[in-house]
């Protein structure tokens, strides 16, 4: 029983040793003025440079994008569990974003000349009050992601959506309703907020421990 408590606390010491080693590596990353020179010749360990697309403000694909739009620049976080690196935000640089609702009328179900009318129908009741954009995105549209959020898609990057929807967003203003065909279908948009700046790309400094 001695022994096996003797060896619990080794292990901890050794496991507290190693976060404070951590612990001073990512405040010297942090304050560094040259992380590259840092990185190579005073810690020795690999590293890669990525440049990191924000595509969505609202909604991440996975841990480098959330760390790229919501981290700050300078500051080293990590490292992760399953994956023992450490990331530096070395810069930021802005893009546009876009926030609308859609509906998508699937035209592989309704023929194009229906899907027409009908869209003209939802977008007349909406305009008159009869019913909210929310109700007819969850009765018709075809997105059942967005449509679970009433046809919210939320802050997303210029370029990201079709050609077609992407130029129809860009020509239109806020509160406005509109139609756009794509090879997906027929699309009832409305825009629910002026365009925006925000950050659009990161530069990440990724560190192999």
């Amino acid at each position: 029983m001695k022994q096996l408590i003797v060896t619990f606390l080794f292990a901890g010491m050794i496991l507290s040793a190693k976060s404070q080693k951590i612990a001073e590596i990512k405040k010297e990353l942090a304050t560094t003025q040259d992380p590259f020179g840092y990185v190579k010749y005073k810690l020795k360990k690999k590293y890669v440079i990525d440049t990191i697309t924000i595509v969505s403000s609202t909604s991440f694909l996975g841990m480098a994008d959330s760390i790229a739009y919501k981290g700050k620049t300078g500051k080293v976080y990590g490292p992760f569990k399953g994956q023992n690196i450490l990331i530096k935000i070395l810069a930021k640089l802005p893009n546009t974003f876009y926030h609308v609702s859609h509906i998508v009328l699937d035209t592989s179900v309704f023929k194009k000349q229906f899907a027409d009318s009908l869209a003209d129908n939802i977008i007349n009741r909406i305009q008159t009050g009869n019913t909210s954009f929310e109700t007819m995105s969850g009765t018709y549209s075809a997105d059942g992601v967005s449509a679970a959020k009433g046809g919210d898609l939320g802050w997303f990057v210029r370029g990201v959506m079709l050609p077609q929807l992407d130029q129809a967003i860009a020509s239109h203003k806020k509160g406005e309703l509109f139609k756009v065909w794509t090879p997906a279908g027929l699309h009832i948009v409305t825009i629910k907020d002026n365009p925006k700046k925000d950050d659009g790309f990161a530069l990440l400094l990724r560190v192999i421990l």
